[in-house]
Order: C-alpha cells, then structure tokens, then sequence
C-alpha cells in the first residue's frame, strides 16, 4: 500500500469504540494464544546466547579477580595491592552490553513483526505456514534491524527526556512493529512518519485500552501461578492490530502477495 493511501486512511478514520475494540481482542486472543507463547518462548530462547555475550566476560573477569586475590594472599606486599579492571575491558564490555541490546531488540522486534502477520492470517481465517522468521530472511533483515535501532533510539531519547515524553511516544512506538510488518516495502522514515501519524490520531484510545489490556493480561497471568503471564502475555499485542485494521485495512493487494507467498512455501 502507498504511503498517501495510508495516510489519506488515518486522517479519515472513523471513531472507535473501546467496548467494540476490548472483546474483539478477547476474541481473537483465543485464536492466537497459542503462537503468541511460541512467540514469547522463542524470543527468551533466541536471547540466552545474546546474554552469553555480557556474562562469559564477566565470568571471567571474576575468575581473574578470584585468582588474583588468592595470588596476593600469599604475597607480603599484595595487601596494599588492589587488582584494577583494564581500561580495554571495560571498553570491551560497553562495547558487548551494546551489541547485546541491539541484537536482542531485532530479535524481540522481528518476532512480533511476524506474529501480527501470524494474526492477519488467523483473523482474516486465511490458509499459511506460521512462519515466525519471517522478518529475519534476507529480503528483510537489514530493514529490521535498522528499524530496531531507530525504535530503541526513539525509546533512549524520550526517557532521557523525562516521564511525559516516553508515555507520548508509547503508543506511537506500538504501531511502528504493526505497520512494519504489513508494509515491510515503505522506508524506515516513511514507517516512522506513519507510526506517529496513526498514533497521533488514535493516542487516546490506544494509550487507554493498551493500559488496560496490559494490566488484565498481568493479573490474569499472576493468578494462573505466575506462569500464566506467559501465555496471556500477547494480549496486550492485539489492539494496535485491531486498530490498524480498523483505520488502514489490508488491499486486495496484501491479500493476493499473501497467496504468492504461500504458494512458495
């Protein structure tokens, strides 16, 4: 879909009802429940080699510690002595904490991409492979990793700007995955732009209802034993779906790209 489509989309949307938009995500929670766990699970799972990253070096460094205090235990002068960290590790160590950032939010980012894909496909009762990858291919994986940094720099930059930006740009931010992933062919600029649009011009309803299905999903989730919250998690990913939906729509277009691509599977 065209960039002017989208937008002429969002300044004519109609209004929304919560009510409507709250059972509707009930709904369609009992249809994507389960690969919004599988999504869940695969993103912790994806993330434990990232975290090696950071740990191993600490881990390390703890073991050169330990066996630098045992060195000058029996050492007459070491009790003056401290062991200091090397300028180059802890260079070393920014440098990783930051790889580890960037790749767990392309991970993170990706994966919910595909799983608002995964979403179309059982809402709209459309025939497919689940493919949660999807982002991750060639075709795509610069562009999300790009777009991954460009929503963690939006995020560092609002917080750093104090409390009221971060709660502005929060809804914004939650439609940037949505319109990525139904519109992966527009520029990062142009997905950014549209983000913001479209939030600007449901914020209220999307800020309230995001609370809202946060909140329930988190107690509902507590109250299965904690374990819970795994699987009523993805619930609050549901409404910036149902709302796009709402506002922009899917073409005939994404409809027959949907069937090309299944064909090849």
């Amino acid at each position: 879909m065209r960039v002017n489509d989208i937008l002429q989309r969002i300044q004519n949307a109609k209004d929304l009802d919560f009510g409507d938009l709250f059972n509707r995500s009930i709904e369609l929670f009992k249809k994507v429940w389960v690969q919004g766990l599988v999504t869940l699970l695969l993103n912790m799972v994806l993330a434990i080699p990232v975290m090696l990253l950071i740990y191993i070096p600490l881990i390390a460094m703890g073991v050169m510690d330990g066996y630098m205090s045992i060195y000058n235990s029996y050492d007459p002068y070491g009790s003056y002595s401290q062991p200091d960290v090397s300028p180059v590790m802890l260079i070393v160590m920014l440098v990783l904490y930051l790889i580890a950032i960037a790749a767990m939010s392309t991970i993170a980012f990706g994966l919910k991409a595909a799983f608002y894909r995964i979403c179309k496909m059982k809402d709209l009762e459309q025939m497919g492979k689940e493919d949660y990858f999807y982002f991750f291919k060639k075709p795509y994986l610069q562009k999300t990793i790009t777009i991954a940094l460009a929503y963690i720099g939006i995020s560092i930059l609002a917080t750093l700007l104090c409390v009221i930006p971060i709660i502005y740009v929060f809804v914004p931010l939650s439609y940037m995955i949505v319109i990525y992933a139904f519109n992966p062919e527009l520029s990062i600029s142009e997905i950014i732009k549209l983000s913001f649009d479209l939030g600007n011009k449901k914020w209220l309803i999307t800020f309230g209802i995001l609370i809202v299905a946060g909140f329930l999903a988190g107690i509902v989730g507590m109250l299965m034993c904690f374990v819970g919250i795994y699987v009523t998690a993805s619930f609050s990913y549901l409404p910036p779906y149902l709302i796009y939906k709402d506002v922009v729509g899917f073409t005939d277009n994404d409809e027959n790209l949907q069937i090309e691509e299944n064909a090849t599977v």
